[in-house]
């Protein structure tokens, strides 16, 4: 199976603080969830890293 790991990224503060796995095949689009940050100490949205 194609599945890449792949970094979550904090988009308030830039804190790498989540990793997961996809498929690249079925879903070719950037993730984009919502998880909670230490740094900022809220819930913000994480963006797939480049």
């Amino acid at each position: 199976m194609p599945r890449d790991n792949i970094t979550f990224k904090c988009s308030v503060c830039g804190e790498e603080n989540y990793i997961g796995t996809r498929n690249k095949r079925k879903h070719a689009e950037k993730m984009e969830i919502k998880k909670y940050c230490p740094r900022c100490n809220q819930k913000t949205l994480h963006k797939e890293k480049k």
